[in-house]
């Protein structure tokens, strides 16, 4: 792997010294810049940075390999820290359908919502599964994403849910970007255990958890926590049958209604807890109690025009902010991190310096990724963005649905 500089950058964004675990409150506004800037890279991580009125200083570098970034912009890869990118098929019906006056909820009775997905998942096999899969990793690298958190939750048996699992496993062992594996089974109750819902918690608990844990097969363990999904009770009991099997939680929290999502993450020490359009100021209060990262999921509560998860309020408190892209077949079909970028800014009010915070060292903390990303920083991968020529890094979010990126580079080398 060669060695390789970067001079003339306009502007080296979210540079830091020492990375903080995360940015919270006020401080989510400051972001440490260098402007002409010069980057180093060798062997796929950060060596050194500085300002070219300090330049050189690797002289003694061999086979360097040199790019001029005059009027460009660097900036880490997003971290994307929630996606569901491994499903089959697509839902483009229920699109139409909500278009002519159902709520996410209506579609879901008629057999719609996630039980679609899970009918054409099972019928999918691992490797056709595998190739569709890998369409979407490769295609959010190219926007962007230089790690991201895979969730399961389209299977909703045993074996469907391996067979996600071993997609993701597969995804991971590519060696691309950073991937972390997350199992959904709580998504939502099987047709087969219509009216059984304790049944199905029961093979959760006893069957699938113990599997996945033999095969060693996920991080982090989530509940759909929701009226007509999940319980905070229920929410609870799986999250503590998956800690005792070393996976970490997070929550799918107050989407839909207010179901205290929120207070049995905190209470569970989940890392994250996403969503939040439900958010209360009891909930924000328990969180300022937590190591629990609020995520906020824009895409999804744009497809869906569901009420805006109260960010400002959350940032005003103190908290810290995490936003990632929910990308997946029904609420959120979209993993463009520029854009989500674009609606942090122009729906939450966050300035862009909030907004690449939110999507770059928090959204890696609400995936524990943080001593690899999310910042330039000495000894982490080099995966960043250099962007084309434009005037400052908020046009990124100004520009809105505009590919304002020239190339993504991943371990020092451009993503092809």
């Amino acid at each position: 792997m060669s060695k390789l500089l970067i001079k003339n950058i306009k502007t080296l964004v979210q540079v830091r010294d020492e990375a903080p675990e995360k940015v919270c409150g006020k401080d989510m506004a400051v972001l440490p810049c260098i402007e002409n800037a010069w980057l180093a890279i060798d062997s796929g991580l950060i060596a050194d940075y500085g300002s070219m009125d300090d330049f050189p200083g690797i002289t003694d570098w061999k086979g360097l390999d040199v790019i001029d970034a005059t009027d460009r912009i660097i900036l880490p890869c997003y971290a994307d820290s929630h996606t569901h990118i491994v499903y089959a098929g697509n839902r483009e019906g229920e699109f139409v359908d909500r278009i002519n006056g159902l709520s996410y909820e209506e579609v879901a009775k008629r057999g719609g919502g996630i039980i679609n997905s899970v009918q054409l998942l099972r019928n999918t096999s691992e490797e056709e599964l595998f190739q569709q899969s890998l369409i979407r990793f490769n295609e959010i690298i190219k926007l962007g994403t230089g790690a991201v958190e895979i969730k399961s939750g389209y299977g909703l048996s045993l074996e469907a849910e391996l067979k996600i699992l071993r997609v993701i496993k597969r995804i991971k062992e590519l060696n691309v970007i950073p991937v972390k594996a997350t199992f959904l089974g709580a998504h939502a109750i099987p047709p087969e255990f219509k009216g059984n819902k304790e049944g199905y918690i029961d093979v959760l608990i006893n069957e699938m958890i113990p599997a996945i844990d033999k095969e060693k097969l996920a991080d982090y363990i989530d509940v759909f926590c929701e009226k007509d999904y999940f319980t905070a009770a229920e929410t609870e009991k799986i999250l503590a049958a998956g800690k005792k099997h070393g996976l970490v939680g997070k929550v799918h929290a107050e989407q839909l209604s207010h179901s205290n999502g929120i207070q049995t993450a905190v209470k569970c020490e989940a890392i994250s807890v996403d969503h939040l359009e439900y958010c209360n100021d009891e909930d924000i209060n328990a969180l300022l109690k937590s190591k629990t990262m609020p995520t906020v999921l824009p895409g999804a509560a744009f497809f869906l025009s569901l009420p805006l998860p109260p960010a400002r309020k959350m940032i005003a408190a103190g908290l810290p902010v995490a936003f990632a892209s929910d990308y997946n077949p029904g609420s959120s079909p979209s993993g463009n991190m520029n854009f989500i970028m674009s609606l942090g800014c122009i729906q939450y009010k966050l300035t862009p310096e909030e907004v690449i915070n939110a999507t770059t060292i928090n959204s890696a903390y609400a995936m524990n990724m943080g001593h690899k990303v999310g910042s330039i920083t000495r000894g982490k991968l080099a995966n960043f963005i250099l962007t084309k020529k434009i005037n400052s890094y908020g046009f990124i979010p100004y520009s809105f649905s505009n590919n304002h990126i020239e190339n993504v580079f991943i371990n020092g080398e451009i993503f092809k």
